[in-house]
């Protein structure tokens, strides 16, 4: 059986975090030496946002916005119980404004390129082995800052602006509860602080699966909330900077994975956007090529 866990364990590490979707953790860890690494494109959609004090059809401008990346993820294993994960997406953001609207007001339709660099430790600090079952309690750190040069203060413009230019600095608390039998759930709580008058924000996430020798599925629902010292969109106190606006949400998802040969497999899935603030009601799906050694 412990052969078998190690598999599961070390290809249930190939789901990047896509844009906003997830934890750029998981609950699995490495063993010492072993590393995965993972080339994947996602894409998601909205023609409708949750604003306040309610949801609105169109977004204003662009009508509707697509949103593609592709992304590099790769994490390995410094110890058996101490992680490091690397995440780097490169963006495209394209809106649906009319040729008479860009040209009335200098806009366009479309922003890309590489986003932000995000690098997360994890350790593993007490374990408990039961008889069927065992429980991981894990800690992560992480820095998430810009590598492109993107702007995100040209007003309205910036509906499709690929990110924040903002740097942060997250803590999580992860629980890991797996069965041997290849059940497991996993629960993550924790709090990111944000410059660039990004407010600060409470994360967790959780996630239920299984996870066997021939295929691996979870399915997760991820929470963000925002200090109250941000704004909202077109009410008082909004200046047109969107950093500084108020996002919350919760996206649902699926993830699989399916190993093909050698230590490569394919891992894919979709997730959606069910609740927010300040956010586009999206709906996307990724699909990626991982590596495992």
């Amino acid at each position: 059986m412990k052969i078998k866990l190690n598999f599961i364990t070390s290809l249930c590490l190939f789901f990047p975090a896509i844009i906003l979707a997830q934890s750029p953790v998981s609950g699995f860890m490495k063993n010492k030496g072993e590393g995965a690494a993972v080339v994947s494109y996602s894409y998601e959609k909205y023609d409708k946002l949750f604003l306040v004090p309610t949801e609105i059809d169109g977004v204003p401008i662009f009508n509707e916005i697509s949103t593609s990346s592709l992304s590099f993820y790769g994490e390995y294993g410094i110890s058996d119980n101490f992680d490091v994960v690397v995440n780097v997406p490169y963006i495209k953001a394209e809106g649906d404004a009319s040729q008479e609207v860009l040209d009335n007001n200098g806009f366009q339709n479309e922003r890309k390129g590489i986003q932000d660099l995000k690098v997360f430790g994890k350790y593993r600090f007490k374990s408990f082995a039961f008889e069927k079952s065992s429980l991981d309690l894990i800690g992560a750190l992480g820095i998430q800052t810009p590598l492109g040069d993107y702007k995100v203060n040209d007003g309205l413009q910036s509906i499709i602006a690929i990110g924040n230019r903002s740097t942060s600095f997250t803590a999580l608390g992860i629980a890991m509860f797996k069965t041997n039998g290849g059940l497991f759930t996993s629960g993550q709580l924790g709090y990111s602080v944000k410059g660039n008058d990004v407010p600060n924000a409470l994360l967790s996430e959780l996630k239920i699966g299984y996870a066997a020798s021939k295929f691996y599925v979870d399915a997760f629902i991820a929470n963000q909330l925002s200090d109250k010292e941000g704004t909202d969109i077109l009410q008082e106190g909004f200046t047109g900077f969107f950093p500084e606006t108020r996002v919350n949400s919760t996206r649902i998802g699926l993830n699989a994975y399916v190993p093909v040969y050698n230590g490569i497999g394919l891992t894919g899935g979709v997730n959606s956007y069910i609740a927010g603030r300040n956010l586009g009601k999206a709906t996307g799906f990724y699909g990626g090529l991982a590596y495992s050694f």
